[in-house]
């Protein structure tokens, strides 16, 4: 971890923050507008408007169920407005990536049930060579000023992508990402799990020991936990299950499996584990794929679900359709975010309504 800075600011500095349930009630969503760069290709070219439409589709997909707000680059604001209509509402500010899940704040509560804004230290993903920071590790004061959310500073490098919590005290971590020595260099797990709760307000942390194989090639993140596994509800957790025995996730899986089995969450539970099985293909032409089912994203009445166009897309929607009663499946082809190095959790990041208005949003269903 780096050196502590102020650790809090704002006029309820010092409090506990809680991090809600991805389900409970948002008062709307947070994207970032593909921009030219190394991962997307140049302005003009076919990568970055296969880009482009992929984010867009997705933001119009949770617009007709919450408010959406896409940060795009000054010179790409235009471009963003066309491309997702009058629905979304854009903001500018100046962006090196558009994986806001990871570059923007993570919302929680302050004790009062206000919002607050975590930032957390962003240095592209451990610092990697063909990774840039300079604008997005602004992006967290950003959007929390726009949001009008209390920021609170966090020390600890991490990215949205690397932890998933359910509500009531359990959260998700993995070995490989805030152990990472590009991140948080000789941090050991209890100060890691000291600063994770109390930025989210956990107790009990549940470490994985890696991430899909993909993950740790040149593009990937080390291992974030929003990929292979995610809580679906108190005590349930969602796992990515790999039945083809020549991908090597097929044994990552398993591992994984076995660690989230023998878990308990913050209460003492024994974890319901529920199996999704990965799509069929194996291969994308750039080697095994590590496309998932897990990096969906939940919003009001909604779980927007990474489609590609394979036969167990219909299998992961009936299967998420039941871990998440009452709200839609909506599935979105997902296939070029995931060539561009991740999928629609990633790019997503929830704004929960305040606790006040959550419970008064609860009262009306």
């Amino acid at each position: 971890m780096h050196p502590a800075p102020e650790t809090t600011t704002g006029t309820t500095a010092g409090t506990t923050t809680v991090m809600p349930a991805e389900w409970d009630p948002h008062d709307r969503t947070w994207m970032a507008f593909p921009t030219p760069n190394a991962t997307f290709g140049p302005a003009g070219s076919e990568t970055l408007a296969r880009a482009r439409r992929a984010w867009a589709a997705v933001a119009r997909t949770i617009a007709r169920y919450e408010p959406v707000t896409v940060v795009a680059a000054p010179a790409d604001a235009e471009a963003a407005r066309t491309a997702l209509g009058e629905g979304v509402d854009v903001v500018e500010a100046p962006l090196d990536d558009a994986w806001l899940r990871d570059s923007g704040p993570t919302f929680a509560h302050g004790p009062a049930g206000d919002l607050v804004a975590v930032d957390w230290v962003f240095n592209g993903w451990g610092a990697q060579e063909w990774a840039a920071w300079g604008h997005d590790e602004h992006l967290g004061r950003f959007v929390a000023e726009q949001a009008g959310a209390d920021l609170r500073h966090s020390t600890l490098v991490n990215e949205g992508g690397g932890f998933h919590v359910d509500g009531e005290g359990a959260v998700l971590l993995t070995e490989t990402v805030q152990l990472d020595p590009g991140r948080n260099p000789g941090a050991t797990k209890e100060q890691v799990e000291a600063e994770i709760h109390a930025r989210l307000g956990t107790t009990r942390a549940v470490w994985l020991p890696r991430g899909l194989t993909r993950d740790y090639d040149e593009f990937g993140t080390r291992g974030h936990v929003d990929i292979v596994a995610a809580f679906a509800g108190p005590g349930t957790v969602l796992v990515h299950r790999q039945d083809d025995p020549r991908h090597p996730d097929f044994e990552v899986s398993r591992q994984i499996r076995a660690v989230l089995e023998a878990a308990t969450d913050a209460r003492g539970r024994r974890l319901r584990v529920i199996d999704v099985p990965a799509p069929t293909v194996l291969d994308d032409g750039d080697g095994f794929v590590d496309w998932s089912y897990i990096n969906h994203y939940v919003a009001n009445g909604v779980v927007v679900l990474c489609a590609f166009g394979d036969p167990h897309d219909a299998v992961a929607a009936g299967i998420l359709a039941e871990a998440y009663p009452g709200r839609t499946v909506e599935l979105v082809d997902a296939r070029d975010i995931f060539a561009f190095g991740g999928g629609i959790h990633c790019i997503t990041q929830q704004q929960p309504a305040a606790r006040r208005a959550a419970t008064e949003q609860e009262g009306r269903r």
